[in-house]
């Protein structure tokens, strides 16, 4: 946890990692509330309009019949179980008993198709699946194919050769003994996005989430306060919202608001941030864009957050200035990866925030922006940033695949393949993922500023910014732009928004083609498919 301090010099001075000997996550985020305060809500969850809460005491009591159950039928320490749920307490109750029983917790998006999920299960060699009704519909068709995969749960109740969830809790003693865990041993496994070739799993310690509580408190202003509660639209299943919301809070004993989205409502979301008191947001730039289409947010829904956090992908200028008008705080970027995650972020109450910069290192963290030899750069130079290990936060390794995993560094320092600077005052600035900067004539563009000078355009709901191959310039600028209600695409838009850019930004940023789509592909976690863009020319 951050200590007392001032600033963020201070903070960063007398901050000391404290990791104990002997850890375990589960016992962690359930046991050490229930047996204090067993009816502090743990996980409010929305279903259907119908609130279920779900409280420490209840969650510890029912993982533990859950690992029960789940070491009766052969699930033991170091066996993968994978989780493909939507947000939902049934999914809180799966990662913890996983944890207690010193199995490794498998997230998987509930959006996967069945390659996706064919591949990573495959890959892991997941024993059982703790899933619901659509997942196993998905999983049917594939599952005489995973020979490793012994047991099926599913949350909608039995089906075929899957047993009920509900059923296999009823069936497992409320008395479980923890397995005697270290902070080193593995915990969960997250796949990575697979932009750089197929997925890869990243393998994590239990140690992960000790790892992540600076990185949380910094950009959440002091967290946990007195009314907090905590709500993210990203799926639980993505780092992100695993780590940057669910596990934290309940570490602190702050609850988590669960309601699934199949697709991103901002006015849904609105009023379930005001509905729900939530006082701390984790929202993606992406949905942070799609709220400024509705007018007036915060006010008009009276939503009162403390905290608003959001990370993944560049914020850019023009969003960070609006949610100060909107809610009437500052968006507080963070920044991190699957592989070590919450690294680098900003703090409006340590006076550590800066329009267009991701913020600085997270105390407790080293990063940097590096050259190809390892080498640090100088400020305002380009290069890639990179985490310094040892850090807790940091990965063990990827799953089999351990020339993956040297590749991964440079030295001590791991690569995470995004390009940026720091500026002389600490501030380090993103510009892509390798493979979305652009070079044109010579010039590297990266795809954030031209996307939030889009989003200026009274036209423009929604932009992203792609290279497109060009013999002569090497790569030319294409938006591919989302238009708002009341505008139809025409050549003339088309014309406009080059204009508009071109007259902001520079001549060689200005997108040399636009075309218009009904919405932007994203990832589950809100992040734009830059890919999929590509590929349509």
């Amino acid at each position: 946890m951050l200590p007392d301090a001032s600033d963020y010099q201070q903070l960063s001075a007398r901050f000391r990692w404290a990791v104990p000997p002997r850890f375990n996550m589960g016992v962690a985020v359930s046991d050490a509330w229930a047996t204090t305060q067993p009816d502090l809500p743990a996980i409010l969850d929305l279903r259907g309009g119908t609130l279920e809460t779900l409280t420490f005491g209840a969650l510890a009591e029912r993982s533990n019949r859950l690992a029960h159950a789940l070491r009766a039928a052969g699930v033991a320490r170091g066996d993968r179980v994978a989780i493909l749920l939507p947000q939902m307490s049934e999914f809180v109750i799966a990662h913890v008993a996983i944890y207690k029983l010193g199995a490794i917790a498998l997230p998987l998006a509930a959006l996967f198709g069945v390659d996706a999920l064919e591949y990573r299960l495959a890959n892991a060699g997941v024993r059982a699946l703790i899933t619901d009704a659509p997942g196993l519909a998905k999983v049917s068709s594939i599952r005489a194919r995973l020979p490793q995969l012994d047991l099926l749960v599913s949350t909608d109740g039995p089906d075929g050769a899957a047993f009920g969830f509900a059923q296999l809790l009823e069936s497992g003693s409320p008395a479980f003994t923890p397995v005697d865990t270290g902070p080193d041993d593995p915990a969960m496994m997250i796949y990575t996005s697979g932009t750089t070739g197929p997925a890869k799993g990243a393998l994590h310690a239990h140690r992960v989430l000790l790892g992540h509580l600076p990185g949380v408190q910094f950009p959440h202003e002091g967290f946990p306060r007195p009314g907090d509660r905590f709500w993210t639209p990203a799926d639980w299943a993505w780092a992100g919202g695993l780590l940057n919301v669910l596990l934290p809070s309940l570490y602190f004993g702050v609850a988590v608001v669960a309601r699934r989205f199949d697709r991103f409502d901002p006015e849904a979301a609105l009023h379930l941030m005001a509905q729900l008191d939530v006082r701390n947001a984790f929202i993606p730039p992406t949905a942070l864009r799609m709220l400024r289409s509705v007018h007036a947010a915060g006010r008009r829904y009276n939503v009162d957050l403390r905290t608003l956090a959001s990370g993944g992908e560049s914020l850019g200028a023009e969003t960070y200035a609006w949610g100060r008008e909107a809610f009437g705080l500052t968006i507080n970027e963070f920044y991190g990866q699957t592989e070590c995650n919450l690294v680098l972020a900003s703090c409006m109450a340590m006076g550590v925030s800066r329009a267009g910069a991701i913020g600085k290192s997270v105390p407790g963290h080293i990063c940097d922006v590096i050259r190809p030899d390892g080498s640090r750069c100088e400020a305002d130079e380009p290069g890639q940033i990179a985490v310094l290990r040892p850090d807790p936060v940091m990965f063990l390794g990827y799953w089999n695949n351990p020339q993956a995993t040297q590749a991964k560094f440079i030295g001590d320092w791991m690569t995470t393949g995004d390009q940026g600077r720091r500026d002389a005052d600490g501030y380090v600035f993103f510009f892509g993922r390798d493979d979305d900067v652009i070079t044109s004539s010579g010039y590297r563009i990266g795809p954030g500023e031209i996307e939030d000078c889009l989003l200026r355009h009274p036209a423009v709901e929604a932009g992203a910014a792609v290279g497109k191959p060009d013999a002569i310039r090497g790569e030319i600028v294409k938006a591919f732009i989302v238009p708002r209600t009341g505008f139809k695409p025409s050549a003339e838009l088309a014309a406009d928004i080059q204009s508009f850019v071109r007259t902001r930004l520079s001549a060689h940023e200005y997108p040399r083609e636009v075309a218009f789509i009904d919405r932007l592909p994203l990832t589950t976690s809100g992040k734009v498919i830059r890919r999929e863009l590509r590929e349509r020319g």
